[in-house]
Parts: structure tokens; C-alpha cells; sequence
């Protein structure tokens, strides 16, 4: 039976090595391996990778056979040849190895830029996740050049994933009918956002799902109270379809539905709502649950990226570097969050940095 350091570096030997032969001094798995301790050690750059490698030399010449100490220039060489590509298909066979199986899963599709990867010659990175929201795990990324390329990015990064049987959820950008139809393409249902980018379909849908609540009772409503804020859910659905001309554009469209959130902090009442379109049959409450699980991906997976990876202060942007260095977040954020307990993230990855036995634990995938 493998341990979890001969299972990690076999994993990582897997990516094809860029260099010629002449400059293979470290193999590259355990340069891979390395830089993946560093990050879940609570480092963050090429510089860190060195210093890990230097304070963890014995451990690391016994466990992996390093040899020596691999210069940071070492590391951002290896980082900016390595394919993207390749990085995001060991991201997708880990996450698979790390998800367990939930009915009607949520796998929301999201992007994000790493905003100091630009400079005045070139656009930040833009990287487009798949966060499965009960597995709370990274399943895919894509890196896409704008913004704007997301719509084309989702259903490539679909094809590449397992949804089936799973939710799609998508914000108002990629409320797109390829990307409804490749939801059932892969066996999966979807709930996309409609907003002004779709105006047409918006303001029959809005006007429709108005009237609608002013004559039905929410199906689902939700009380939540937290720091003085009083927040009101409620949600309706119908699957009375027939008055909408371009139905038929949509694969498997089945229901619309309306989320109103009415919330009160310090006497000041706001009142917002949202539309969507969907391939479920009528239970609000799953919509509703469905809705609110999508946004998990920004309060659980790009906001730990910034404030505990520091994502949007990296610079590294030469070549895949950028590309690369994302990848290698998401796989250490997919490990960390594996591990049992209530410690935050930080907590978890400054244990890494403190016991050797806590970061094998880790790396067992």
C-alpha cells in the first residue's frame, strides 16, 4: 500500500516535464511537491518555495530524495513552462478522488480575477471556477482571456467535469442557451440568473413573476437573524411556462422563479429581488436552497482565495506562472478543506507549517 508522499508524487509525476535534460537538476515531481507543501504551509511565492525548501531540507532529502535546495528562480522557471492545461487536468482527477457523492449537488460556475497579474501591456488574469457547494471543493478551472469570454468557457470547462445529477447554477453573464444546453447534454438540471444582459426575457419574466407573487403565497420562506441584521427570504416558483414565445430555444426549460430578500439593519429596510429560469419542476424550497448555495462560491471560494492565499497581491504573470500558480491554490485549498475540525483555514495551514505529521495528513488523497 502507497503512502500519502508516494501517492502525492505519483500524481505529480504525471505532468509532462518542459525542461530539457541538461537543466533537470530537481525531478519534477518534487519540485511540484515542494511548492504544494509551501502553499499549504502558508506560503505564497517562489521565494517561500525556497525558504520551505531550505527549513525542511532533512525531512524533505529523507521523505521525496531532494537532493538539494532548488533556487526560486527554479521554481518560476518550472511555473512558467508547465501547461495550464495539464496543472487544471491534476486539479480535476484530485478533485475527483477528494469529492464524496450528494444528490442534486450544486456545481456553480464562477470567475474571478487575480487582479495584479495585469500591467499596462497586458489584461489581468481571469480564471472561471466550478465550486461544487456541499463537497465545498474546486472541481474545475479555466483560465479565459476577459471577462466577456466566460459564456464560451463554461460549457468547455463543463465538458470536462462530472455534473450528472447535479444543479448548474451560473450568474446573469452566462444565463446563455448553450450553456443550458449543455447542462442536460450532461445530465444535469440548471438555474440560471436573468438580468438586463438578457432585457427581453427580463422584463416578461420580472413582470410575470410580479403578478405572480401578488396573487400566490411564497412556496418557501426563511427568517434569519445574525449581528442585528433581520434577513426575510422568500421564494416562488412556476412551471406555468406557455405564455413565453422563446421557451423553445431553451433546453429543458420547466419552471421560472423569484427570490425576494428583505432585509433590515439599523431601521434601514432593503428589498431586492431575482430571477430565474430552470429546468427543475416546482419545490421552491430547493430553489431557493439551490440559489443560495451559488453565491457560496464567492463567500467560500473567492473570498478564502484573497484573504487566505492573498491571490489578488501575487504578480507573478510571466507566461503560465499566473495561470499555474491558481492551480496550485485551488489544490491546496481542496486538501485543506478535507481535513476535519472547525479551524479556519489559516489555523489548518499554520499546523502544516508546525508538525510534519499534520501535513502528511493533508496530502493524503
Amino acid at each position: 500500500m502507497q503512502t500519502p508522499i508516494e501517492t502525492t508524487l505519483m500524481v505529480l509525476r504525471k505532468i509532462p516535464d518542459p525542461r530539457v535534460d541538461r537543466t533537470k537538476v530537481h525531478r519534477i515531481e518534487i519540485i511540484l511537491f515542494v511548492a504544494l507543501c509551501t502553499y499549504l504551509s502558508g506560503g505564497e511565492g517562489f521565494y517561500d518555495m525556497q525558504a520551505f525548501a531550505r527549513e525542511k531540507e532533512d525531512w524533505l532529502r529523507k521523505t521525496i530524495g531532494m537532493t538539494s535546495v532548488p533556487s526560486h528562480d527554479t521554481f518560476n522557471r518550472v511555473f512558467q513552462a508547465i501547461s495550464p492545461e495539464c496543472f487544471g487536468e491534476l486539479l480535476i482527477e484530485l478533485s475527483r478522488r477528494l469529492r464524496e457523492e450528494v444528490s442534486e449537488e450544486v456545481v456553480a460556475f464562477d470567475g474571478k480575477t487575480h487582479r495584479r497579474t495585469g500591467d499596462a501591456k497586458h489584461c489581468a488574469l481571469h480564471m472561471l471556477n466550478a465550486w461544487a457547494a456541499e463537497n465545498r471543493l474546486v472541481l474545475g478551472q479555466m483560465a479565459v482571456d476577459e471577462k466577456s469570454n466566460e459564456i464560451t468557457a463554461v460549457p468547455q470547462l463543463m465538458d470536462l467535469l462530472d455534473v450528472k445529477g447535479c444543479i448548474v447554477t451560473a450568474d446573469a453573464l452566462n444565463c446563455q442557451r448553450t450553456i443550458a444546453a449543455k447542462a442536460l447534454e450532461k445530465k444535469a438540471d440548471y438555474v440560471l440568473t436573468v438580468k438586463g444582459n438578457q432585457p427581453t426575457l427580463y422584463q416578461e419574466l420580472s413582470q410575470f413573476m410580479n403578478k405572480l407573487s401578488t396573487q400566490t403565497v411564497p412556496g418557501f420562506e426563511s427568517l434569519e437573524k445574525d449581528h442585528g441584521r433581520i434577513e426575510i427570504r422568500r421564494c416562488w416558483q412556476s412551471e406555468d411556462i406557455g405564455w413565453y414565445e422563446d421557451k423553445h430555444h431553451w433546453s429543458g426549460l420547466r419552471s421560472f422563479g423569484m427570490v425576494e430578500a428583505v432585509r433590515e439593519h439599523n431601521g434601514k429596510v432593503e428589498t431586492s429581488r431575482r430571477y430565474y429560469i430552470s429546468s427543475l419542476a416546482c419545490d421552491a424550497g430547493r430553489l431557493a436552497r439551490t440559489v443560495r448555495c451559488h453565491w457560496h462560491i464567492e463567500n467560500c471560494l473567492h473570498w478564502s482565495l484573497d484573504v487566505v492565499f492573498n491571490e489578488d497581491q501575487s504578480r507573478a504573470r510571466a507566461r503560465n506562472a499566473a495561470k499555474n500558480l491558481g492551480t496550485l491554490r485551488a489544490i491546496s485549498m481542496n486538501l485543506l478543506r478535507r481535513m476535519p475540525g472547525k479551524q479556519s483555514m489559516k489555523t489548518k495551514r499554520f499546523q502544516a507549517a508546525l508538525n510534519d505529521d499534520y501535513l502528511l495528513m493533508v496530502l493524503k488523497i
